[in-house]
């Protein structure tokens, strides 16, 4: 999975590398780290608690017009991450189910043999015929997929 996800990586175009490295980079420490020193830097002067430089903002209002535009821009980074992190929980999901349902296949095969063994040597099971003939039978994935949509509109 390691090196699917390497390999997934190194396949990504310039757009959506660059747009992975600005998210990373605002969703850091540092990033707000120089939004403090910044912005406090700018607040400052353009008060004049720091007479060393002359205010070119005293009322701030393109700091506030800056901040805007950078949230604007920020936003839209982190949706397009988003709409990435989710299209990969989707190939998750989709590879949890193949896997559920191999397992339920496997299972299902298991309990045939097992009982045709059973059968064979004479044992009883602990369990009750119907039980047994039940986790024999094979489960569709639309058939519960179905229900759960029906149980859904129920609700």
């Amino acid at each position: 999975m390691i090196s699917r996800r390497a390999k997934e990586e190194k396949e990504l175009g310039v757009q959506e590398r660059m747009s992975l490295a600005i998210t990373r980079f605002t969703g850091s420490m540092p990033f707000a780290y120089l939004h403090v020193a910044v912005f406090g830097l700018w607040i400052a002067v353009n008060k004049g608690w720091l007479p060393l430089v002359q205010a070119w903002d005293p009322s701030l209002v393109v700091l506030a017009m800056a901040a805007s535009v950078e949230a604007i821009f920020i936003t839209t980074f982190v949706l397009i991450s988003q709409n990435r992190m989710a299209e990969e929980d989707g190939k998750r999901a989709d590879l949890a189910l193949q896997i559920a349902l191999l397992n339920e296949h496997e299972t299902t095969k298991l309990v045939e043999i097992t009982s045709a063994i059973a059968a064979v040597v004479g044992a009883r099971p602990d369990v009750s015929t119907e039980d047994v003939e039940e986790m024999k039978k094979s489960v569709s994935p639309e058939a519960v997929l179905e229900e759960i949509e029906r149980q859904k509109t129920q609700t």
